[in-house]
């Protein structure tokens, strides 16, 4: 009985979460959606059970002749015999072999293939949610759901299926085979049953709590070292940290580790060490009866040499159908937590009768209201490290109407939070308006394909976000297939062709995690090539500028400019002087849009936007 998935060290680690899943209950519907992901698997299945009978049978098969090599071949002096079924024992074991290979093939096949099948459709489902699931949900958790969550899931129809057929069949033939050969000695060694479980049942206690405390401080000590070793966190740590606090927390994390995991470790072994002297002793029960019955002549010695290797292959199936409701149930709860992410429909679907419209790109809000949604509407609990909302059930935007021609610019001002970024994110259909409408193209977006809606329309905003990758794999995120030409006519038109040309790699040149290994302005003007590459009839501008000096504005600027040329274009600026040039700007203040008209005669206006422009350029006078 080895330490491994299928001796008493795998033991000890499932029942650490059998309390978890104790009360854990599944209905008739999560059996039927488990099987339903078996279909397209069916066939390996079946080969897959049929390897893993015939292995057990083979298992068994080596002690029964054994006994007959001894008794027939070696005590009764026959070569001939000793010879053959010599040579069987090695088929059966080339025989077992390759049975043990075929069936980890079909292993392999049945495991990947469902991990892949989960992944995927998890994958795609998670990307189709809005972006306030994402505002909600922690990255951690999410991710542990494709990676952890799937492969337990996937665990139901390889280990737990394997386990229970091969260990059902092997205790079925080797009971059997011991009763035939000895039901005394068979059930003299069972006896020993009580003393077998008596470690199982104290260790699957302790090891329960001991192994939720251990999950615990490893959770701690990986949240802790995920925050100080992103950029942003290691920044911080730089500026405001104190290397020896940090390392006193992060020792007390690694060493509640440290400690959990020597208590957890010595459990096992005392686990181990229990089962391992039970079986020992049922051994010695066996070797001590059967040879005095031996010599007393009612067994032969084959008879107590078979019956002492059955019985090695006897507590080993024992031990693992003891726990076949954890092994089940762990797998199911695994498939469950995935149900729940794929049960959770996004907020954001396409109409069935969508389409593409070609009418040029107009920009039309009509009395747009707007409330974010609740956390039960668009997120689950346990994705979240705190449930609640603080902007659930209040209006952001309150009867927004405005029109943009194409060829025009509409510029947003106003104060932090008051819905300027709300109603660009409503064009390109991020949210659902909560009452009105906006249209593009004189169409609801509500009616449009969200593939043709996005191709329509194109962001840059204040954080622009950079891949891990290549500076081109960035920038061809936005129109793939781009050739090197066109991705160089857009960092000339963004101001930082010249900057990529001093890298020693180029446009193969990686911007790092965020884009950090770039500075503010560069990662903006990477954005804005970006935008330019993808060329839409809608831009949104988002703080484009925000991060440039006034020199990389003037620059960018000139960019932009032409690049809004003949579009339709949103532009939401909190340096005035970007857009004195709009055709319209909106003044948005607490959802609403309290002035609008030009430059010029919202300042003759003396509202708020005034009062804006003479707060950022007092300075002047």
């Amino acid at each position: 009985m080895g330490g491994g998935p299928m001796g008493p060290g795998g033991l000890a680690r499932r029942m650490g979460k059998g309390e978890d899943i104790g009360d854990f209950r599944l209905n008739r519907t999560i059996w039927r959606r488990v099987l339903g992901y078996a279909k397209p698997y069916r066939g390996t299945i079946v080969l897959f059970v049929a390897m893993v009978v015939l292995g057990a049978a083979l298992s068994v098969a080596p002690p029964l002749l054994f006994k007959e090599i001894i008794d027939q071949g070696v005590l009764g002096g026959d070569k001939r015999i000793v010879i053959l079924l010599s040579l069987i024992v090695a088929g059966l074991a080339i025989a077992s072999a390759l049975s043990s290979l075929v069936e980890r093939w079909c292993s392999s096949k049945i495991g990947e293939g469902l991990i892949y099948d989960l992944r995927t459709e998890v994958f795609d489902h998670v990307s189709a949610m809005p972006v306030a699931f994402f505002t909600r949900a922690q990255t951690g958790k999410l991710v542990s759901r494709v990676n952890s969550d799937v492969i337990g899931a996937q665990q139901a129809f390889t280990s737990t299926l394997s386990n229970v057929v091969s260990n059902v069949i092997r205790l079925v033939l080797v009971a059997g085979a011991m009763i035939v050969l000895s039901w005394q000695l068979t059930l003299a060694s069972l006896v020993l049953l009580p003393i077998f479980f008596i470690p199982a049942r104290i260790m699957g206690k302790k090891l329960a709590g001991l192994t939720r405390r251990q999950m615990q401080y490893n959770a701690d000590m990986s949240a802790s070292m995920t925050e100080r070793f992103s950029v942003s966190g290691a920044l911080l740590v730089k500026l405001f940290g104190r290397p020896a606090d940090e390392h006193d927390a992060f020792a007390e994390k690694a060493g509640g580790v440290r400690e959990i995991s020597v208590q957890i470790a010595m459990n096992q072994r005392f686990f181990m060490v229990s089962l391992t002297l039970v079986a020992a002793l049922a051994t010695a029960l066996v070797y001590g009866a059967g040879g005095l019955q031996a010599i007393d002549g009612v067994l032969t010695v084959g008879t107590v040499t078979a019956l002492a290797g059955l019985l090695a292959q006897l507590y080993g199936p024992l031990t693992q159908l003891t726990n076949v409701r954890i092994d089940v149930m762990s797998a199911l709860v695994s498939f469950d937590r995935v149900f729940e992410v794929l049960d959770l429909k996004p907020m954001i679907t396409e109409a069935e009768d969508a389409v593409t419209p070609e009418a040029p790109s107009s920009v039309e809000f009509r009395d747009v209201r707007f409330t974010y949604p609740n956390a039960e509407e668009v997120s689950l609990g346990s994705l979240e490290a705190v449930a609640g909302s603080e902007r659930a059930n209040t209006e952001v935007l309150k009867g927004i109407s405005f029109r943009v021609e194409p060829g025009q610019t509409m510029a947003l001002v106003g104060s932090s939070g008051g819905g300027k970024t709300t109603i660009t994110h409503l064009i390109a259909r991020l949210y659902d308006v909560t009452g009105g409408s906006v249209e593009v193209a004189g169409t609801d977006v509500r009616q449009w394909h969200l593939a043709g809606l996005h191709d329509r329309v194109g962001y840059v905003t204040q954080d622009a976000h950079m891949f891990h990758d290549t500076i081109a794999a960035n920038l061809t995120y936005a129109r793939p297939g781009a050739g090197e030409d066109e991705l160089w006519a857009a960092l000339e038109a963004a101001q930082v062709a010249d900057l990529v040309r001093s890298l020693p790699d180029g446009l193969n040149t990686v911007v790092g995690e965020r884009g950090y290994r770039l500075s503010g302005g560069e990662r903006q003007r990477l954005a804005i090539a970006r935008l330019l590459l993808k060329s839409p009839p809608i831009v949104v501008l988002d703080e484009a500028t925000a991060h440039l000096d006034s020199e990389s504005e003037a620059a960018v600027q000139e960019a932009l400019d032409r690049a809004m040329e003949n579009r339709t274009s949103i532009v939401i600026a909190h340096r005035l002087s970007t857009i004195r040039d709009a055709d319209q700007i909106l003044v948005v203040s607490g959802g609403e849009i309290v002035q609008r008209g030009s430059h010029e005669e919202l300042l003759e206006a003396d509202g708020l936007y005034a009062e804006l422009y003479d707060k950022q350029f007092a300075h002047r006078d």
